[in-house]
């Protein structure tokens, strides 16, 4: 009995700490949540997203293995309403809020429904598909609830959390759980790359975007996935820590329109017990590095190839989604502590954080409606070239930065480097559009696609 009483005493919170003592009476132990729900829930809200996309009709060969790929891009395209629904949280009294990008993102129309059935519009500041953040201004909110953001590092796992939001679009609903994991990152979610807290608050599709809080009604994270196979909850959901929400805040105010992250320039892999075995280890932990590029700001504070990154300013990071995450939060511009061991010697240096490089300038170019492939967009490449379109660290050369109408129909896919034109070693853009517009009745095509490369020749 007396554990269930401490269980309860720590649940009847205030906005601004949980109250410890034993309630008082049996009036307040059936209280259980419900304070802490009247002062967070006002914040959370929900949303109701249209967006018109083109949708091409599907090809009659659409369903062959062998005629799937000649095909594509073929058929005519009509404009498709989308609605979709979700959950935000207002972060500032003046509107500004949070949400996630698969919620939002290319929405031509936001309306924002809060907990008292007011209605607003509301526009997009900054939005980022690879966090799946979006941060929105609600327009002619003044005064409005929100929500405080607490440290995410200061979390521990078994923490009791309320996870908010609408989920199947049944209205505003608030589940409880704890805190069952931190740093969850890479492929546990799937596809999605990323650095999350896990709960075992129920979260259903409608609770994208919502809260994440904890007793004392501030702001944890946001709630984005699932880890499911029926559709609905398992007990394992993934909110985006509210620390990076944060960062978001702050560059969507400085009038960024998209996220600024700080660049690597490396690429490595998490430490296994073969690789700690070799490398004289005593446990698998860190990041050993593979390689980097020749301008990347590690190479510059002394990290070389075959170094273990432990951590960054004395946080432990053991895949390269927590290396992103923690580099993120500390900020473009600002110097962080790293550990690294080489030769079984841990040393710390200081890294300067700073955006990819534009240089040499990128340069982009499309190419004429009479060119070989027309109005295709390709670009020199650069580190931010690099980094946008997630190539290997080595590529050089020029790259299809949008394939254009015409692209998909001679197999080519964004992020596609052109080596070679009609035999020709294409090393800028102004190379790469001359050979296509001389182009008259043949093309071939040296293309480089990941690590792997092949040779494609049309009859014009």
């Amino acid at each position: 009995m007396r554990l269930i009483l401490a269980l309860i005493a720590v649940v009847i919170a205030t906005p601004l700490a949980a109250e410890t003592r034993i309630p008082q009476s049996q009036g307040e132990i059936a209280l259980g949540f419900a304070p802490l729900v009247k002062e967070a829930a006002p914040a959370v809200v929900n949303i109701y997203a249209r967006r018109v996309v083109e949708k091409r009709q599907s090809s009659p060969f659409a369903d062959d293995p062998f005629f799937r790929d000649f095909f594509e891009g073929f058929g005519a395209s009509r404009p498709q309403v989308q609605n979709s629904l979700g959950s935000g949280v207002i972060l500032t009294a003046d509107g500004i809020m949070v949400s996630n990008f698969h919620v939002v993102g290319g929405a031509q129309d936001i309306r924002v429904v809060l907990n008292d059935r007011r209605e607003f519009e509301a526009e997009i500041l900054l939005a980022d598909q690879e966090a799946d953040l979006a941060i929105l201004r609600i327009r002619g909110g003044e005064g409005l609830p929100h929500l405080d953001i607490r440290d995410s590092d200061t979390i521990e796992v078994g923490e009791l959390v309320l996870a908010i939001g609408n989920p199947f679009g049944v209205g505003q609903t608030v589940t409880s759980g704890i805190v069952s994991g931190l740093a969850r990152s890479g492929t546990a979610t799937g596809s999605s790359r990323g650095y999350y807290i896990q709960t075992d608050a129920p979260i259903n599709p409608g609770n994208s975007g919502g809260a994440l809080v904890d007793v004392s009604g501030r702001l944890i994270g946001i709630n984005t996935r699932i880890l499911t196979r029926s559709g609905g909850s398992n007990g394992i959901g993934f909110a985006i820590p509210a620390t990076l929400v944060a960062r978001f805040v702050e560059q969507a105010e400085a009038g960024h329109e998209k996220f600024l992250r700080p660049w690597a320039g490396m690429n490595g892999q998490p430490v296994d017990s073969d690789i700690a075995e070799s490398l004289g280890l005593g446990t698998p932990r860190g990041i050993v590095i593979s390689e980097l590029h020749p301008v990347s700001p590690f190479l510059d504070a002394g990290i070389r190839p075959g170094d273990v990154v432990m951590a960054v300013d004395d946080q432990p990071v053991n895949t390269p989604d927590e290396m992103v995450y923690r580099m993120s939060v500390a900020g473009l511009g600002n110097r962080v502590s790293v550990t690294h061991v080489r030769d079984g010697d841990e040393t710390q240096v200081e890294v300067l954080l700073l955006a990819a490089p534009e240089t040499p300038l990128r340069d982009t170019r499309t190419s004429s409606r009479n060119a070989a492939i027309p109005l295709l967009e390709l670009s020199n490449i650069n580190p931010a070239v690099l980094a946008e379109l997630g190539l290997p660290l080595s590529s050089e050369g020029v790259v299809v930065s949008d394939p254009g109408p015409s692209g998909p129909r001679a197999g080519l896919a964004r992020g596609d480097i052109l080596r070679a034109i009609n035999d020709v070693a294409v090393d800028d853009t102004d190379t790469a559009l001359q050979l296509l517009e001389e182009a008259s009745r043949r093309l071939s095509l040296e293309v480089q696609r990941g690590t792997q490369r092949r040779v494609m020749r049309f009859r014009l």
